[in-house]
């Protein structure tokens, strides 16, 4: 593998001996880094944090923030793998799983709010840890849900021949993950890692800034800045805040995910070199490290030698049988109670359920189907535009360098902050918030769909590529035959996590308070929010289960069966 070469201006050794320095440097300030944050989580619970509006206060703020945003990043990405793996390789959990997972992202994150953040502080009493960790699992519930599907999509999407070559050769199936599964989703997971990260920064604006009754559960952050600057009208810091927030995006691409991206591309299925590959200066530097090669060599290089040792074996073949007697009971003893559980659940629910009158129901289906059809518009509106502009910045690296870090500032940047002057421009010209939701939708499931369509187009091999050109398709030809069956596992993944996200927006698109005023429309969202407002939980459970019956139908009907094509008739196999 040819390395890219290195700036001019100094020659190869001094660029190494400098790396060296900044890597040596890097992992300092990281070791007080984490010391200084121990030190803060493990220490008492601070009642009331005065958030501070001073420019100086920024750096600080900015890295409680990030640490909170990628400490869940860590806890989605080994959730999504473990839950992903288990729904592709079994088949009777895949049919509850996958379900499970599209009602779960289709709930709005800020329902879970009080649960959770009450049940850590009640977990670790008197601590500071306790409030982060409730902060940091809710963000983890707004970035977690693409990645899954993401990762389960690439597994049932992985050709034929390389799980027969894997068999052939005897993998273990921890060999078989490491070796084949894990590289062959690297990058959807990479690319739908970017979106899941860029879309906590809207998390971190509730999740730093908690108040229930005469509780108080702010955070010191980006979050929580912004939101103070913003309750005092003060302008100068809003736009520092925001400036701070694109300048740690724009690190953020520049020193991890750049060079990531450029690292997983060795991970395409290919049998020819590409003519033009993503580069990363700052991975040829690290490639070129004395620092990095001797810690690769002494710690990482024998950990995989000795886990791999013996890893070319057959596993016996175990039948029905096999199983550990144990293993039965434990399972049964789940099951029931586990149903016992949901017996109580529906019980419960239904008592609720009885006091309901007939023009509730009638007028919560008359919302879910302005609801939904809201969605698909949004949805419709959203592939428009996306397909054909992942497609270019996936086929155009040169593009995507420019492209990639626009696009993460704007998936960022929290759509309600945008939803003000939406509202107001639609109101002027005589529309309402009918028409507003439908973009506040818009504005917060485009970029899933964006983002795995880029993956997709850059997963598609060279070879294929190049066929294309030689064989001079016409461009309709181009995009039915190559481009579309290429990005269509990609594509019904951001279109599922897109059309959860949808359904999520809905709680705060369709029922609306600014100024003073209130704006609702008809809607399943409005009906929730107003429920939860006046204390109507019958009317809440009636709309909540309306809204997971209709996800888990869309699931059954749509987007299982997509699924099934993707992984049958447009997996990528010779």
């Amino acid at each position: 593998m040819t390395r890219p070469p290195l700036p001019r201006a100094l020659p190869a050794r001094t660029w190494t001996v400098l790396t060296d320095v900044g890597i040596f440097a890097g992992v300092l300030a990281a070791f007080y880094g984490v010391l200084n944050i121990a030190q803060y989580w493990i220490g008492a619970a601070t009642p009331a944090v005065n958030i501070s509006r001073s420019l100086s206060a920024l750096p600080v703020y900015a890295f409680y923030s990030v640490v909170r945003l990628f400490a869940a990043y860590i806890l989605s990405l080994l959730f999504a793998v473990a839950y992903g793996y288990v729904a592709a390789k079994n088949r009777r959990a895949e049919r509850v799983m996958i379900p499970l997972l599209d009602i779960l992202q289709s709930i709005p994150v800020l329902s879970f709010l009080p649960g959770v953040m009450l049940a850590m502080i009640s977990l670790i009493p008197g601590r500071q840890l306790g409030i982060e960790l409730g902060s940091i699992l809710l963000i983890f519930t707004g970035q977690v849900w693409n990645m899954a599907f993401s990762f389960y999509s690439s597994l049932k999407s992985i050709p034929r021949e390389l799980r027969e070559a894997a068999r052939i050769y005897g993998f273990r199936s921890w060999h078989v993950f490491l070796d084949l599964e894990l590289p062959y989703s690297a990058i959807g997971l990479v690319w739908n890692s970017m979106v899941s990260v860029a879309g906590g920064w809207f998390f971190l604006m509730a999740c730093e800034m908690f108040e229930l009754g005469q509780r108080d559960f702010r955070l010191p952050g980006l979050g929580s800045y912004l939101q103070t600057a913003a309750g005092h009208g003060d302008t100068p810091a809003i736009a520092a805040g925001v400036a701070t927030m694109i300048l740690v995006i724009v690190m953020i691409d520049q020193l991890l995910w750049r060079p990531v991206i450029a690292w997983a591309d060795k991970f395409k299925f290919e049998q020819t070199e590409a003519s033009s590959v993503p580069r990363s200066p700052i991975l040829a530097l690290l490639r070129r490290s004395r620092a990095v090669a001797f810690v690769r060599s002494h710690t990482i290089e024998p950990i995989v030698e000795k886990l791999c040792r013996g890893g070319h074996q057959f596993e016996p073949p175990q039948g029905p049988g096999a199983a550990r007697p144990w293993r039965s009971a434990a399972a049964r003893v789940v099951a029931v109670a586990f149903g016992a559980t949901i017996a109580l659940g529906l019980f419960r629910s239904a008592l609720l359920l009885r006091g309901l009158s007939g023009s509730d129901v009638v007028f919560t289906l008359r919302g879910a189907a302005a609801t939904f059809l809201r969605v698909n518009v949004s949805l419709l509106i959203a592939a428009l535009w996306t397909i054909p502009a992942g497609v270019s910045i996936g086929f155009h690296p040169r593009l995507a360098r420019i492209a990639q870090p626009v696009a993460q500032i704007a998936a960022s940047v929290p759509a309600t902050a945008l939803f003000p002057i939406i509202l107001l421009a639609l109101i002027r010209i005589g529309g309402g918030l009918g028409i507003a939701s439908i973009l506040l939708m818009l504005l917060g499931t485009q970029w899933y769909i964006l983002f795995n369509v880029i993956a997709g187009a850059i997963a598609i091999p060279s070879d294929l590529k190049e066929a294309a050109g030689i064989f001079r398709f016409a461009a309709r030809q181009r995009w039915t035959t190559l481009i579309l069956p290429g990005i269509f596992p990609y594509l019904i993944t951001g279109m599922v996590t897109a059309s959860g996200g949808a359904w999520n927006a809905s709680i705060l698109a369709e029922y609306y308070r600014f100024s003073g005023k209130l704006y609702s429309t008809v809607g399943l969202g409005a009906e929730i929010s107003a429920a939860s407002d006046s204390g109507r939980f019958s009317v809440l459970l009636l709309s909540t289960i309306v809204m997971a019956a209709i996800v888990v139908s869309i699931n059954r009907l749509v987007w299982r069966p997509l699924y099934r094509l993707a992984e049958t008739r447009y997996r990528l196999e010779s």
